[in-house]
Order: structure tokens, then C-alpha cells, then sequence
């Protein structure tokens, strides 16, 4: 699964994986399944995007502050990514983020992401432990700011709701000046 949005964007939302019934099918990261609709409202939210999000990659939705990818490129086995699957795509991810020259800060949602961005630094998961809201300055200036992911799990179960979510957002554009 590609990365989508502009490569000029201070802002990378750092997913999990692509979901089998989403963006696999979709061909866009967060579109065609539930975690889209709070990620991309949000995004709208604080314009971060314009245009309208309606669950399909010819809506014509485009991302104006940030970039979106996966820490895992390719659908994992029962939708959950193996750890060899996780270190086999994370040079995927440090090409990524060199690719992005006014890259300021990253979105992890959810530890695989926190964990996936830092190993793409060379910096030791237990350096900096994941914590919704957190946001963690890193050795080479890099902002790595928490989330909960924007998954149907999470959101039915309340442990992340719309109001936490972008409360986080909130929190780390103010910080990056966007």
C-alpha cells in the first residue's frame, strides 16, 4: 500500500497496517473501513484536508498538511503484522521519512507505530513508552506524538473517543505551528 498525501507535509499519520476490507480494496490508506471516518474528520477538522471524505478514493478528498503511511506496507496474515513482518517493512518506513524534507513530527496510532518509527531511528522501543496523548521529542529534533488507533475496536470500546482524538491532534499542530 502506497503513501498518500503531499511529501512536503510537516505532519506524518503513522498507521498499523492496511485493512483487508479497507484500503486494500481501496488502494487509499483509512479508506473503505470505519477507521477512516474519525481519522479524515479530524484531519477535515483541523485543515489538515479539504474536500469531503465519503469512504472512497475518487471523492475527491486531498491531504494539504500531512502524509499518511503504514508501518506495515502489505495486508499482515488475520490482519494482525508478525514482528518479522514489522522489521521486514520498516525500511520502507525510514525511506518514507527521508523523503519528507519539512518532516517536523509523526502521528503514531497505536504501539506497533510508535514502536515501528523509532526502530526506524535506531532508537530502543523502551527509550519511549507509548501513551495516548504522549508526545515524545526525539534525540534529532523529531516530534513522535501517541494516539490510540482510529480502529472500530478502540472507538466502540471508548478506550479512544472522537473528543481524546482530537484532543491529541490539537495538541501536536499547536506544537508544530500548524
Amino acid at each position: 500500500m502506497p503513501s498518500w498525501g503531499p511529501r512536503e507535509a510537516p505532519l506524518l499519520v503513522l498507521g498499523l497496517a492496511p485493512g483487508v476490507r479497507g484500503a486494500n480494496r481501496t488502494g487509499r490508506p483509512f479508506t473503505g473501513d470505519y477507521a477512516g471516518r474519525l481519522l479524515y474528520g479530524t484531519l477535515l477538522k483541523f485543515g489538515q484536508a479539504r474536500g469531503q471524505f465519503l469512504e472512497s478514493p475518487d471523492d475527491g478528498l486531498e491531504l494539504t498538511g500531512c502524509r499518511i503511511a503504514n508501518a506495515v506496507r502489505c495486508v499482515p496474515p488475520e490482519n494482525k503484522p508478525t514482528p518479522a513482518e514489522i522489521r521486514s517493512c520498516n525500511g520502507f518506513l525510514g525511506a518514507e521519512l527521508a523523503a519528507m524534507p519539512r518532516l517536523r513530527a509523526v502521528l503514531a496510532l497505536g504501539t506497533v507505530a510508535h514502536n515501528a518509527l523509532l526502530r526506524s531511528r535506531g532508537i530502543p522501543a523502551a527509550r519511549y513508552a507509548f501513551a495516548h496523548g504522549a508526545i515524545h521529542a526525539l534525540p534529532d529534533g523529531l516530534l513522535l506524538a501517541d494516539s490510540y488507533h482510529v480502529s472500530r475496536y478502540n472507538t466502540s470500546t471508548r478506550r479512544l473517543t472522537p473528543e481524546m482524538f482530537e484532543t491529541a491532534v490539537a495538541t501536536l499542530l499547536a506544537r508544530i505551528g500548524a
